[in-house]
């Protein structure tokens, strides 16, 4: 390990995930999956929103406006008043699923995974928004995560965390893949589990890595960088956020941790000695 993360919030998530940085706002949100709940924190202090379903992943609209992502639904939902509404259905007709992890790709689209709630192999997806409605990219998909978009918008990478590979697709001119995904890094060796990813502002890829506590950092060319450790062990996904985009967030979770002690679950920060990118906005 290369460097070490101190709590940034110790609020504990059963299943913190979806870190977005709100460039519009300097704020940080992110989710408890199995809390069902939306968390922020700013100077006034610590907020969250209850949803009646899980909850998982997020892009900014505007500068009052999130997308979110529920188990049934793509939502608009505004941060001042807490008010939601669909504005895409999201695996509606299969009660066994939710979603995952997803970020804003750099067109205005949104790219969404879905998975079965007891992780039954195959039962999901990975979907992209685009336009108003939403179009399925890779079916049979387990657990999606590390969904994240090279600098210049030419690359999309993700998981399906079982197979313990991170794969990279092109992207043609509309933001759509072309061609088939290609190994970019392969975890198996070292039995490490990919979970959620984004990219710096030099191209390389942050990974976090469930149940190894800690975010490696891999070059474009899928080269190992370094490592950053965080308190839990369960690192779930990684945001860059803070002044000069040069803090690396990072959620962690206490699920399928018997006894977890307190440093399970909770949100991390630490100095990426990097420069992160704005998240693109969503266009709805």
């Amino acid at each position: 390990m290369s460097g070490e993360a101190e709590v940034f919030c110790d609020r504990p998530c059963e299943l913190g995930e979806g870190p977005l940085w709100h460039p519009l706002r300097s704020q940080l949100f992110w989710f408890d999956i199995l809390g069902r709940r939306l968390l922020t924190r700013t100077e006034a202090g610590p907020q969250d929103w209850s949803f009646p379903e899980h909850v998982s992943a997020a892009g900014w609209i505007d500068a009052d406006h999130l997308l979110i992502a529920t188990e049934t639904a793509l939502r608009r939902f505004h941060i001042p008043s807490g008010e939601h509404e669909p504005i895409a259905d999201l695996d509606h007709r299969d009660p066994a699923t939710r979603s995952n992890d997803g970020r804003a790709d750099p067109f205005g689209g949104f790219w969404i995974g879905t998975m079965g709630k007891g992780a039954e192999p195959g039962r999901g997806g990975i979907h992209r928004f685009h336009r108003g409605a939403v179009e399925t990219l890779f079916p049979e998909i387990t657990i999606p995560n590390a969904i994240c978009f090279s600098p210049d918008g030419r690359l999309a990478y993700f998981a399906d965390t079982p197979t313990r590979r991170i794969l990279r697709v092109a992207l043609d001119a509309e933001g759509w893949p072309q061609g088939e995904p290609e190994l970019f890094v392969d975890l198996a060796p070292e039995g490490l589990n990919p979970d959620g990813a984004v990219v710096d502002a030099e191209g390389a890829l942050w990974n976090a890595q469930w149940g190894a506590g800690r975010v490696a950092r891999y070059l474009p060319d899928g080269r190992f960088d370094r490592a950053v450790a965080v308190g839990g062990r369960h690192a779930s996904c990684p945001a860059f956020g803070g002044e000069g985009l040069r803090t690396l967030f990072v959620t962690t979770a206490r699920e399928g941790i018997a006894d977890p002690d307190a440093r399970q679950g909770l949100t991390y920060r630490a100095d990426a000695g990097v420069a992160g990118r704005l998240e693109p906005p969503v266009k709805v």
